[in-house]
């Protein structure tokens, strides 16, 4: 029997070990490694909002007081859509504060289309935190771009890895909610082919979870 193993940039995500028996592929878990990676830009869009002389307001600004419900934030529909053959109920990951973070996960191997999403709720003290660390997440991820419309600043970047000429791309969008910051991560790959998806379906797949993260929050528990 033939053994073909997950990128490493994807098997440290899947849980539990997935066996292709017709193919005669194994797919297993393993430990995430670094593999050559392209970065590309998300489509530009309108400049994010700057802080100014309202800092000392937002310092104390504390809108939300729990994260919601993160496997219930994304609608069937677009699970479906997105993640073709997964449970649309989602998987929450344990957190050491669920008040505070929260993570679901969806993913499934439909023939050889690998898709994976999740959606990750943090809530911080204030509004000037969550603006820190939101700049500090998007510098970090540099290559991408803003999201206009979407809480009070987003950001969205896509990129490519290839590992062993199997292809993986991944979108990051990431929301700044007064003190709360939404993150989604979606990627795919094709392992017949060994291509990713389009940049364009990638990132779009991504901006549409995420809007419908921040909605979910809006509508939930407010302190």
């Amino acid at each position: 029997m033939r053994t073909l193993s997950l990128p490493l940039a994807l098997t440290a995500r899947i849980s539990p070990v997935v066996v292709l028996a017709a193919a005669g592929w194994v797919l297993t878990s393993g430990p995430a490694a670094t593999p050559a990676t392209q970065k590309e830009s998300a489509p530009p869009s309108a400049d994010q909002p700057s802080s100014d002389g309202g800092a000392s307001a937002a310092a104390t600004t504390k809108r939300y007081s729990a994260a919601p419900a993160p496997c219930g934030s994304i609608g069937a529909a677009t699970i479906k859509s997105l993640v073709p053959g997964a449970k649309t109920a989602g998987k929450e990951i344990p957190s050491t504060d669920p008040a505070l973070r929260r993570t679901c996960s969806w993913n499934a191997l439909k023939g050889y289309d690998y898709r994976w999403l999740d959606v990750s709720f943090e809530i911080t003290e204030s509004e000037a935190e969550a603006a820190k660390s939101y700049k500090e997440n998007i510098t970090a991820k540099s290559g991408g771009g803003t999201v206009p419309g979407v809480g009070d600043a987003g950001y969205s970047v896509v990129n490519l890895t290839t590992e062993d000429k199997q292809q993986t791309r991944e979108g990051v969008v990431m929301i700044q909610a007064s003190n709360a910051l939404v993150t989604v991560t979606y990627n795919g790959s094709d392992f017949e082919s060994k291509k990713a998806p389009a940049t364009d379906e990638i990132n779009k797949g991504a901006i549409k979870a995420a809007k419908e993260a921040v909605a979910a929050l809006e509508s939930g528990q407010k302190a």
